[in-house]
């Protein structure tokens, strides 16, 4: 475990240097600010699995798109290939393959229409998608972003009744940090 979190911690301070995040992918394009924001390290200390480095975007630096390859699951129902496009924090397109409706009725909660929580799953021990967010949002090779409610300790201000953490898998997409590839096809390249 100690291998592991000297791992995380190290991307964990490599990202805190950073301004600006671009995620890219198949159908994603989206940047936000991380300016004075903290990274997170996940791994093993609050939970098991565990695998992940997060923080919580500028709520308002929020610009572009991004399509989640993985159903978000909100109390035990689905809502399947995911859409949604940001303008200044805020998601002002929304739409789903599969429970389009339930996805509108969360978005209308207030503070669920941004994003409170950015992540990276960093356990490659998680081969497969379980439906259970608790393991599926540490799967090696994949992201997630919390709709609702952000954590203070990253210096997140998005008040929310919700936490909604929603996946895409990354093997075929790029994570830069202020302009510099660091993150490809699933892999850090730190």
């Amino acid at each position: 475990m100690e291998k592991i979190q000297k791992e995380l911690q190290k991307i964990c301070n490599f990202l805190d240097k950073a301004e600006k995040i671009r995620v890219v992918g198949d159908d994603t394009d989206l940047a936000f600010s991380v300016k004075g924001r903290k990274w997170i390290n996940c791994s093993g200390d609050k939970n098991m699995p565990d695998g992940e480095v997060f923080t919580g975007p500028v709520e308002n630096s929020i610009n572009g798109k991004i399509r989640f390859t993985f159903p978000g699951i909100y109390m035990g129902k689905e809502v399947e290939d995911i859409s949604l496009t940001f303008k200044r924090g805020k998601v002002v397109k929304a739409s789903a393959a599969k429970g389009e409706d339930l996805l509108r009725e969360l978005l209308k909660i207030e503070g669920a229409d941004r994003i409170g929580e950015a992540a990276i799953g960093t356990n490659y021990g998680i081969t497969r998608f379980t439906k259970d967010m608790l393991f599926d949002e540490k799967m090696g090779g994949t992201i997630h972003i919390a709709l609702g409610n952000g954590y203070p300790d990253s210096g997140s201000k998005n008040k929310s009744a919700i936490h909604w953490d929603i996946l895409k898998n990354m093997k075929n997409g790029e994570i830069y940090a202020d302009g510099k590839l660091f993150y490809k096809n699933g892999k850090f390249l730190i």
